[in-house]
């Protein structure tokens, strides 16, 4: 029944799915049309609400690409590398193998996002060519699962933001007075257990929807040669010039990560767990200095890292500009009060996460989703009493939902594998349909009082 229906969603996505950059095309034409019909909005109006929003997002678009590369050049040090190459020692099936990567995929993107994210890519790869019948596009499918569980993890855009004293959009601390910290929302026990349970049980799903024996999609020899032979450690030249020995200084490499980690020292030392947007990203930073070695090391890994953001940067403008629409003409008031408006204090919270998901169809960004959708979810919340920090994670709960049939994360992922998203929108479909499950009845067992 389930791999029944998997290979349904999996000839659907792969005859009917665009590419992705037309995919944000054709969801710009979508959201201007929904303005003109259920907004006061002239043409006029939406076309240039859509202009300005192209780049009102360049700040926000380059912390999401810090975290994206640094998480990559983490994923590309030796001793990551090693890890990687044993736990792909233990996949000696491939059904062993796609739920080894799920579970490291999901579990990576519970960690950072972006590391999650590479980590699984390079799983998925290393068990693609260790393991020949292994469906790849199905293992690629596994590793994007850490985009669905990534906003209850510690790289959140929401609980960071909130977590963020005086920044603009800590919505509620602007209600309040006080800053939400990450104990009150990733850390919750209403957050971790189902982040937890989809945690264990997203690799069985992939278990009941793995293709029968002969109907795998296997990696190409070409694809699998490019990922073996390819390395970031830079040799030091036997007469190096005093260039290359300051490139290739380990002495250099020390100090400078030795200053990061006083600043780190220094930052929780003094603020608690503070784990905003920029120390996760500084985190990383420090940790792939340290493990590479050498500068030189690090400043290859970064030139292999930056070519995956090539999508994100072809169509972040795009969304900035669906952004612009859904904020500049009222659009997205509008879809958060459908959901709001037939909301109870028991089923208020469910409907914020229904209303996130279709949201963040047309906003992919946690920030940015949260920009459209926060000030209605804490005013709402106000209207209702009732809590506006779960409200909140209602949000991210939704926005990392529909990841699983949104293909702007998973650009640099399909990068890394040479696949488009249509190869992998079928299994990610199915994944979407347990996560709804499981996350609407916490969300109402959350309403109810019962968490």
């Amino acid at each position: 029944m389930l791999r029944k229906l998997a290979q349904f969603f999996t000839y659907f996505m792969r005859h009917y799915l665009p590419d992705a950059y037309l995919f944000a095309i054709l969801l710009t034409f979508l959201s201007a049309a929904l303005a003109l019909i259920f907004t006061d909005a002239g043409f006029m109006k939406v076309i240039t609400t859509w202009g300005k929003g192209i780049y009102g997002i360049v700040a926000f678009a380059m912390q999401m690409i810090l975290i994206l590369v640094t998480g990559y050049c983490l994923a590309l040090t030796p001793p990551i590398k090693k890890v990687l190459d044993w736990i792909a020692s233990l996949a000696t099936t491939p059904i062993k193998g796609v739920m080894i990567t799920a579970f490291v995929g999901s579990l990576g993107g519970l960690i950072n996002w972006g590391f999650g994210l590479i980590i699984g890519g390079f799983l998925a790869l290393e068990i693609a060519c260790r393991t020949k019948k292994s469906d790849f596009p199905m293992l690629v499918a596994a590793a994007y699962t850490g985009l669905g569980i990534w906003h209850m993890g510690f790289s959140g855009s929401i609980p960071l933001l909130l977590a963020t004293p005086k920044h603009n959009l800590n919505l509620i601390e602007k209600v309040t007075g006080q800053v939400t910290p990450v104990s009150q929302t990733i850390l919750a026990s209403w957050n971790v257990i189902p982040a937890l349970l989809l945690l264990f049980t997203i690799p069985l799903l992939f278990y009941f929807i793995h293709p029968k024996e002969g109907d795998e999609i296997c990696i190409s020899d070409e694809k699998s040669k490019e990922y073996l032979g390819e390395t970031v450690h830079v040799d030091k030249p036997a007469q190096p010039t005093l260039a290359e020995n300051v490139d290739h200084s380990h002495i250099i490499n020390i100090i400078f990560a030795v200053m990061g980690v006083i600043y780190l020292y220094d930052h929780f030392s003094t603020k608690g767990l503070d784990l905003n947007l920029n120390i996760v990203i500084f985190i990383f930073f420090m940790a792939g200095v340290i493990l590479h070695g050498k500068p030189i090391n690090y400043v290859r890994a970064m030139n292999i890292a930056i070519r995956s953001c090539g999508g994100i940067a072809l169509q972040f403008p795009l969304y900035g500009g669906i952004m612009g629409i859904l904020i500049g003409t009222g659009l997205a008031k509008v879809i958060a009060g459908w959901f709001v408006a037939f909301s109870t204090k028991e089923t208020f919270y469910m409907f914020q996460f229904w209303g996130a998901g279709v949201v963040n169809m047309f906003v992919p960004s946690g920030g940015g989703q949260w920009a459209v959708q926060g000030p209605i979810t804490v005013e709402a919340a106000k209207m209702m009493n009732i809590d506006m920090v779960k409200s909140a994670m209602m949000v991210a709960w939704g926005d990392q939902w529909t990841n699983m049939i949104q293909p702007f994360w998973a650009l640099p992922l399909l990068g890394l594998a040479g696949l488009s998203a249509k190869d992998i929108m079928g299994y990610t479909t199915m994944v979407l349909l347990w996560m709804g499950v499981v996350l609407s009845g916490f969300a109402l067992l959350i309403g109810f009082g019962v968490m």
